[in-house]
């Protein structure tokens, strides 16, 4: 049983502690049959499909989407799925975020029609999001996206390439970033909604990673879209991007944090269960320190990333600086538990298929997607050095 003290923490209020609780009883009986151990595209793909159908049924989608105009983004809600989420089924986890992320855009700076027209559905697990910022040249410098929008009449062409796009392949629709504008660097860009469907988009090549899951590079090829399909104004897709992330690099520490919340469940069972020289592998002092600086580092990760959250709901104000924090340690702390995690198995903990090295798989992509550690830390440093809550 994981520890849930934190729910008590000044952080939440009762709706918080329901949703857990809810999210919790969920988990246990609609995840268990699902995306466990397969490498194979179809499987895993048919797998994100039926978690997103199955979180819409729950009603779980809803806190990744604001349909009304006005209404804010309840941080600490998303911040709590996901670590319910990655504690139990780490591919849950990712369909919940891309169905967050994906929306983002629309959620932020769409119109009503465009509200109206994709959100309900992605919070009823009808509609698969996707979310197209990456290219193959521009990754962290997202001044360097190449594809481009080019006015053409009573709509814009793209043309370009995106890559690493969670989700490419079997989302409904994609929120693209690209150069619409004669200016260079991040004031050029602006942020379409692109249906799956569209002639000219072709997704080109799947991408396997070592903890499989749908990604993708994706080809715009004279992919015609109406000016209805443009987000917020011209020239405004930068702005766009970082307002979402500022909203979802938080819920990546939370991610994180479930990872090593399972970790250390996995290894709490097996130093209890496990015999060495004749008593159990929990007596030992060197194992003891161990589990200590796991719990610690899970502890502090926790207190990072509901700080982010809670900032972001209660201040409403931009968590730019607490946000870059949470993901820079508590991703690196996770993955410093799920390492030792891993030693206390032993042999046992790097045979495929064993929770702890699966868990070591999906943690390493965590510090690198939204924005890599070192990017966190320059992130960091100027905020400190602007005297940014310094």
């Amino acid at each position: 049983m994981a520890d849930t003290s934190y729910l008590g923490w000044p952080f939440f209020g009762e709706p918080h502690r329901r949703l857990v609780r809810e999210l919790e009883q969920f988990a246990a009986g609609g995840l268990s049959d699902l995306g466990h151990g397969s490498d194979d595209d179809a499987a895993i793909d048919a797998a994100c499909r039926e978690i997103v159908r199955r979180l819409g049924q729950a009603g779980l989608l809803n806190h990744c989407c604001v349909p009304v105009a006005g209404d804010r983004f309840d941080v600490r809600s998303l911040a709590l799925s996901r670590d319910v989420l990655a504690r139990h089924n780490p591919l849950a986890d990712f369909a919940f975020a891309m169905q967050g992320l994906g929306t983002g855009p629309i959620s932020l700076s769409g119109d009503e029609r465009q509200r109206a027209a994709y959100l309900p559905a992605v919070m009823r697990g009808e509609r698969i999001a996707a979310f197209a910022l990456s290219e193959p040249q521009a990754g962290s410098d997202v001044g360097a996206i190449a594809t481009t929008a080019t006015k053409d009449g009573a709509g814009y062409v793209l043309n370009g390439t995106k890559t690493w796009i969670s989700n490419g392949g079997i989302a409904d629709h994609y929120v693209v970033f690209a150069r619409s504008g004669g200016e260079k660097g991040t004031r050029g860009l602006s942020a379409f909604i692109v249906d799956a469907g569209t002639p000219g988009l072709q997704v080109a090549a799947r991408i396997r990673t070592i903890a499989p899951h749908p990604l993708a590079t994706l080809v715009f090829d004279g992919c015609r879209v109406a000016e209805s399909a443009l987000l917020g104004a011209p020239g405004e897709g930068f702005k766009i991007a970082m307002g979402t992330l500022d909203v979802f690099r938080t819920t990546v520490g939370a991610a994180a944090l479930g990872l090593a919340r399972r970790a250390l469940e996995e290894a709490l069972r097996r130093i209890r269960e496990r015999t060495v020289f004749g008593k159990p592998l929990a007596e030992y002092q060197l194992t003891q320190a161990k589990i200590g600086d796991m719990a610690l580092a899970i502890d502090a990760a926790a207190l990072l990333v509901y700080r982010a959250a809670w900032t972001r709901d209660v201040l409403q104000r931009r968590v730019t600086r607490e946000a870059a924090m949470a993901k820079l340690y508590a991703t690196e702390a996770a993955q410093q538990v799920i390492d030792m995690a891993v030693q206390l198995f032993g042999g046992t903990g790097v045979v495929s298929g064993v929770t702890v090295e699966t868990l070591y798989r999906d943690i390493r992509a965590l510090r690198i997607y939204e924005g890599t550690s070192e990017i966190q830390k320059l992130v960091i440093a100027g905020a400190v050095l602007s005297g940014d809550g310094a």
